[in-house]
């Protein structure tokens, strides 16, 4: 008798156990069933291979400056740059020479771009290292030696010119590399030419956010407000020569853009 309790309990035991088993796998598939609804499988996103670090170029980036020639660029409206290639690589201002801009246009975007203030310190406020990178022809990111060198806050390192102050001051010492990683949305307009939409900039300056999703307010504008001017979808890159003032012979390299 004690054999067959033994038995008749150890049946029931597997009985319980497996139609515990048998409602846990039916929960289990109906759990998966639900989550499987909210599930996108495709379309499945392109591979891109990343840089050995993350300052270098993706693969499907298009570089523009690679520190050995900068066929990518010409003089602003046409015509050979006046820049110079440094004996270590650096793309470099020559004052007075014009802005450079790609002789591809480009609409929404990833920059990458590095940048380097004179070591030698010249003029103070907006004209000591000026320059600047303009996202479409028209939308100005601004390029300047702000280490020591108090200006209105609107147009420093970092800033969208005249526009928006940087959330945070970033800069390095003048003559080391700083870097810009900068997220770039065009503008949308309607077929009257009225904006549709403003332009936006995220912008890392030195790993730091400066510009968070900010909306750009119209080009760029040294005197008065910034308004919109309905242009193309895509517009070349502008590396500023801001030639007007003296030490000013701001260096580049490593530049790239992925359209996006």
């Amino acid at each position: 008798m004690k054999r067959i309790a033994l038995i008749t309990l150890a049946f029931c035991s597997y009985t319980i156990l497996a139609n515990a088993q048998s409602k846990f796998k039916s929960r289990q598939d109906s759990l998966e069933y639900e989550a499987a609804k909210t599930e996108v499988w495709n379309p499945i996103p392109k591979s891109v291979t990343p840089g050995t670090t993350v300052a270098d170029a993706p693969s499907d980036a298009i570089v523009l400056y690679n520190g050995k020639d900068f066929n990518a660029f010409q003089k602003k409206n046409g015509g050979t740059p006046g820049w110079k290639i440094d004996a270590d690589g650096a793309l470099t201002v020559v004052k007075g020479s014009g802005d450079l801009e790609t002789k591809e246009a480009f609409g929404d975007c990833q920059l990458h771009l590095e940048f380097r203030e004179p070591a030698e310190i010249k003029g103070s406020n907006q004209t000591r290292g000026n320059s600047g990178i303009w996202f479409m022809s028209n939308y100005e990111l601004q390029i300047l030696d702000n280490y020591n060198n108090p200006t209105y806050v609107n147009g420093e390192i970092g800033s969208i010119y005249k526009q928006h102050t940087p959330l945070v001051t970033a800069c390095k010492k003048p003559g080391e590399w700083q870097i810009y990683d900068v997220i770039f949305t065009a503008p949308q307009f309607k077929e009257n030419g009225e904006l549709a939409t403003p332009a936006h900039m995220t912008v890392l300056l030195n790993g730091i956010l400066v510009q968070n999703n900010a909306i750009v307010y119209g080009g760029v504008e040294w005197i008065g407000l910034p308004k919109y001017v309905k242009h193309a979808n895509k517009m070349p890159l502008i590396l500023q020569d801001h030639g007007m003032d003296g030490g000013n012979p701001v260096s580049f390299r490593n530049i790239w853009i992925r359209p996006l």
